[in-house]
């Protein structure tokens, strides 16, 4: 790999199609999820720096308020350099992933970041990188690649699933995000729903994407819209939207419809009338470059 001086790109956000919680393991809960990278995305602009400092700007979704000790793009830099021995970079995000909205946000920006650090220094190593992209946080190594995949155990455990279906997506991002680690601590009181990752799936093989939509489903729903109601009120405007499909991402507070066509994602969201971000997506195979990428509607 071919070593640079800057390098400009997009760190997308997925949506986890479904979530299914399966127990726990060492204090961690264990999951099966299908889940998908969209075209709404931060940018990130890396510039070398010769010492092996690194300094992270943030721009957008109040992202400059977020302390340099808890900016998972900050850890992932410093992370990069204590691996492989590099100099620092001069890093800048622009950011447009809604924060505490279950979309990967943070862990989208430290696997950009690690991306961007391997292009600046000709390092392509999957392996280390992905091994790094781990200690930042369950998503990161998943969206190191993006794509149509399968995470299993804490969500460290990637199997790409080939070329990721065209889906098409209302999304809503209420105003308050939710915790997750209060998710995850919340969920522990419900009863667990049937697991829904391996049928969806099946159904997706098989091109019944309309009855994979049906079945997309997240464990965590039910503590997230105890912990903020708000999940369960978008939720509900998205289903009387009449979609394929709807649930929610992550341990939210974003909530997503699936509709047949981007058209109808359009006429979804102009009969929402709710106070909730909406964003029409579609599902979106991770981009190099940074010249075009559709964002938010």
């Amino acid at each position: 790999m071919v070593a640079m001086n800057t390098v400009k790109l997009y760190a997308q956000a997925k949506l986890n199609l479904t979530l299914d919680l399966l127990g726990e393991e060492n204090g961690y809960h264990l999951l099966d999820s299908l889940v998908c990278t969209v075209d709404l995305a931060d940018r990130i602009v890396a510039k070398k720096r010769r010492d092996g400092l690194i300094s992270v700007t943030m721009h957008g979704m109040s992202g400059e308020t977020i302390p340099p000790e808890e900016n998972n793009a900050q850890r992932a830099g410093e992370k990069f350099v204590a691996a492989f021995g590099t100099g620092g970079a001069d890093i800048t995000v622009y950011k447009n992933i809604p924060i505490g909205a279950g979309l990967g946000g943070s862990s989208a920006d430290a696997a950009g970041v690690l991306r961007a650090m391997g292009r600046l220094y000709g390092i392509g190593d999957q392996a280390v990188l992905k091994a790094v992209a781990d200690e930042c946080g369950s998503d990161t190594g998943y969206l190191l690649t993006g794509g149509f995949a399968r995470l299993r155990g804490r969500g460290e455990r990637v199997e790409p699933l080939g070329a990721a279906p065209l889906l098409h997506f209302l999304l809503l991002v209420p105003q308050a995000g939710v915790s997750t680690a209060a998710c995850y601590r919340q969920s522990d009181k419900y009863p667990r729903a049937c697991p829904h990752t391996e049928r969806a799936l099946e159904c997706l093989r098989t091109g019944n994407t309309e009855w994979a939509a049906k079945l997309f489903y997240n464990d965590l729903y039910p503590a997230a819209r105890e912990l903020v109601p708000e999940v369960e009120e978008a939720l509900l405007a998205l289903r009387a939207l009449s979609p394929w499909g709807a649930a929610m991402t992550g341990s939210g507070s974003g909530v997503f419809a699936v509709f047949e066509t981007r058209e109808l994602c359009l006429w979804a969201k102009s009969r929402y009338r709710g106070g909730c971000r909406a964003y029409v997506l579609k599902t979106s195979e991770l981009r190099e470059g940074a010249r075009s990428l559709y964002a938010a509607e």
